[in-house]
């Protein structure tokens, strides 16, 4: 049983919709929430903030709030991933948002990261750059040498194994 992880990096040179508007958007957030940290104006940058108001830290769940409604368009699919079809199949259970970078005043150094965490899945296999999957626990099916419905995710930047679960098949 495995845990995928995607991380996803939007910046000022994301095209797609999706990620113009969380960057607008999370970037924005931005601007408004870092001037209750630094009142008087002194940082114009999120490292230079966290450095000097270490409670800045709190920016990274603050900021996310403006991505909420936009996870929520995904329907609870990874954005970016797709299956040997070319469809987007990979269920997330969870997410994590983290500010990378951002600048008060230079929306173009403006860049954030959210990570997705999918559901657990059955490992079968690695068929050349590509994951053999089938979705929940599927071990007692293959077990048993039933069909178990499957999809072949290619690997790609950013796609990790991000956790396992080991037992005898």
């Amino acid at each position: 049983m495995i845990r995928l992880g995607y991380r996803k990096v939007i910046n000022a040179a994301s095209d797609k919709a999706w990620d113009r508007q969380v960057f607008e958007d999370t970037h924005r957030e931005f601007f408004m929430q870092a001037q209750f940290y630094d009142q008087q104006g002194k940082y114009q940058t999120f490292a230079e903030l966290v450095t000097h108001i270490p409670q800045a830290d709190r920016l990274h769940s603050l900021v996310s709030t403006a991505a909420v409604g936009y996870i929520r368009q995904l329907k609870g699919l990874i954005p970016d991933v797709s299956n040997a079809y070319g469809k987007r199949c990979l269920p997330f259970q969870n997410f994590r948002f983290e500010i990378i970078h951002s600048h008060m005043q230079r929306k173009e150094e403006h860049a954030v990261a959210i990570y997705f965490y999918t559901e657990p899945l059955t490992w079968i296999d690695t068929v050349g750059p590509n994951l053999l999957i089938a979705y929940e626990d599927s071990r007692e099916a293959l077990r048993k040498g039933e069909e178990v419905e499957t999809d072949l995710i290619p690997l790609q930047p950013f796609l990790t194994i991000h956790s396992i679960e080991a037992h005898e098949c």
